[in-house]
């Protein structure tokens, strides 16, 4: 399906912005329409650098490109000071990319087949970097839960909060670490193991200065959107009547990461599932290994001090639900269409569990008094 005539709403959407000055939601609506086309542009300079450098180089970098846009997205939001949208928002691309991107590309890829075959050794790498984001991500939030218990008080809110940062920048630092290590362990010393088998390319290959060119500028126009998008957040929710929290968690995750899910459905309709499931899995795992240690780093370099802890039980729920269902159908190294079934059905109980839940309002972070900014610690903040 050529989506380019999509692409008209990006000077709609820039028209809508800085020249008529629309409600936010129309702003809203138009920046989400043009991600989609762009997104798809950004799938098929990655198919043509995969035909150059291999399905696995292929994968990573569609997961990285894509992920890029919703680093961006995080970061305008957490500029505007509201942190629980993008705790909510990184749980989004985790459970979207995990359940409804792997979902679709495995019912899609399921069409006119009876079952996709795949590496069994690299699904598996890829399920235990899944544990290892549950362990990382419900560490915090257990830690916070212990300094509130009778006989391990913290003292007074601030000190606490002050712990969890802390605690926070040390997981942050070690998850980086992991995830550079990862790569390492899957392209240079054992990539004889998880490579991709790679097979001819269809049709005429770009230049690399033309797949580079695409792959950037399609990054660049895709954050420009997202700035717009972000910006919108607030008096949109409140004209569609739903809470910043469900936007972030569901609309803003599944727009941040469109890029993913087209590329992976694309890869499994044409047999390459086993690309497809390191687009989906891969970018949950960078998303939570990589992109959301990042912006804990970024938050207090911007000085909006954010720490790991998911105070919601809904989020930590659904981060081990990824890890327990995606497990169940990569294990033993094929899929069938029920399977994408599964995993849709998954994310839209999630979904219709963070849409009915109203979690209390997120307040603007505010400015540290005078008194405070000598000091090393930072200000609490909201979680």
């Amino acid at each position: 399906m050529d989506m380019n005539f999509l692409l008209a709403f990006i000077p709609v959407s820039l028209l809508l912005e800085y020249v008529l000055h629309a409600p936010p939601l129309w702003v809203f609506a138009a920046a989400t329409i043009a991600i989609i086309p762009l997104a798809d542009w950004l799938r098929k300079a990655t198919e043509q650098v995969a035909a150059r450098a291999g399905q696995t180089i292929g994968g990573l970098l569609n997961v990285t490109f894509g992920n890029l846009a919703e680093l961006i997205i995080a970061i305008f939001v957490l500029l505007g000071g509201n942190v629980t949208v993008v705790k909510a928002q990184i749980t989004g691309s985790i459970i979207g990319n995990a359940l409804l991107g792997l979902g679709l590309a495995i019912l899609i890829g399921s069409f006119g087949r009876a079952r996709q075959k795949f590496s069994g050794a690299n699904a598996g790498q890829l399920n235990s970097m899944l544990f290892l984001v549950v362990v990382a991500l419900l560490l915090p939030a257990l830690f916070d839960l212990t300094e509130r218990l009778p006989g391990f008080e913290a003292g007074s809110a601030a000190a606490r909060d002050n712990l969890d940062e802390a605690l926070s920048l040390g997981v942050a630092i070690v998850l980086i670490l992991v995830y550079a290590l990862n790569l390492v362990y899957t392209l240079v010393t054992h990539k004889d193991v998880f490579a991709l088998e790679d097979e001819p390319h269809e049709g005429e290959l770009w230049p690399v200065w033309k797949a580079a060119s695409v792959l950037v500028g399609a990054t660049a126009l895709i954050a420009l959107e997202s700035e717009m998008l972000s910006g919108a957040l607030e008096a949109s929710s409140a004209a569609l009547g739903l809470s910043p929290f469900f936007l972030g968690i569901i609309v803003l995750a599944v727009v941040g990461n469109f890029a993913e899910y087209i590329a992976g459905s694309y890869f499994a309709r044409q047999g390459k599932i086993g690309l497809a499931i390191n687009i989906a899995v891969g970018a949950t795992i960078q998303v939570a290994l990589f992109t959301a240690p990042l912006l804990v780093i970024i938050s207090y370099v911007i000085g909006k001090p954010m720490n790991l802890v998911f105070g919601s039980p809904l989020e930590l729920v659904a981060i081990v639900a990824v890890a327990l269902i995606v497990t169940t159908v990569t294990k033993d190294g094929e899929a069938t269409w029920f399977e994408g079934v599964l995993l849709i059905a998954v994310y839209l109980l999630l979904a219709l569990s963070f849409f009915f839940v109203t979690p209390r309002q997120e307040t603007r972070l505010p400015t540290p008094p005078p008194a405070l900014t000598a000091t090393p610690l930072h200000a609490p903040t909201a979680t």
